[in-house]
């Protein structure tokens, strides 16, 4: 081959930096964790880990954590119910259902600012469910029905028709007949002067005759 097409390389000296010992350390350990991971808290395991799983039920907030593999495996033989009773299950079961934050009563206190209102005037008003805190109640602490003269026991159909006619559950035939000529002739479209209000009322009175006639009450 002639001379004026042989190869000639225009650098001659091609110098490489060679690497720094940490680099080299690096490039050997493929398991090395990167800044923010962390090592799979499963024994032997050299993964990082992207999964948490709770430690126990005793422990809330606090976790392991593990590579999706492991975590996998402690999922399947993790049960949060484990060595609890029936009634202990039921009763967290029951806690979790709100939020495990006590509840309270709807009832207010007899000492009240709406208990207190009771009183005032010449009747007052009627409290059938004992919401604040006026029926007669028991050993139990639970509300018991008044005594009828009929010594019968009223049903919740009839307690609330009773309380829509505003009458206590004692009420007899000829009380009941009177208080719903009374509020007929009061809501009727044409002596309520118009008011809306007393129209759903004469339609609840209406029901309420309705369900005591039908239950012999009335």
């Amino acid at each position: 081959m002639a001379g004026a097409f042989q190869y000639r390389p225009k650098f001659v000296d091609i110098r490489v930096r060679p690497p720094k010992p940490e680099e080299e350390a690096a490039a050997e350990d493929v398991t090395r964790l990167k800044p923010g991971e962390r090592r799979c808290d499963h024994a032997d395991c050299m993964s990082v880990a992207t999964a948490r799983a709770p430690k126990s039920r005793d422990l809330p907030g606090q976790f392991y954590w593990f590579c999706q593999q492991h975590a996998a495996e402690y999922n399947k033989s993790w049960n949060f119910f484990a060595g609890m009773t029936d009634e202990a299950i039921a009763a967290a079961q029951a806690a979790r259902a709100t939020g495990e934050r006590p509840t309270w009563s709807f009832k207010a206190s007899n000492r009240s600012r709406e208990s207190a209102a009771r009183n005032k005037g010449p009747e007052g008003w009627n409290d059938p469910f004992s919401l604040f805190g006026f029926a007669t109640t028991g050993q139990s602490g639970a509300a018991a029905a008044p005594i009828r003269a009929d010594g019968r026991t009223l049903g919740k159909l009839e307690r609330n028709a009773l309380a829509d006619l505003d009458l206590p559950e004692t009420a007899e035939k000829a009380e009941i007949r009177v208080r719903y000529t009374e509020l007929v002739k009061k809501c009727h479209p044409d002596t309520n002067g118009g008011d809306s209000g007393a129209v759903h009322k004469l339609q609840r009175v209406l029901k309420a005759w309705k369900t005591l006639k039908k239950s012999g009450l009335a």
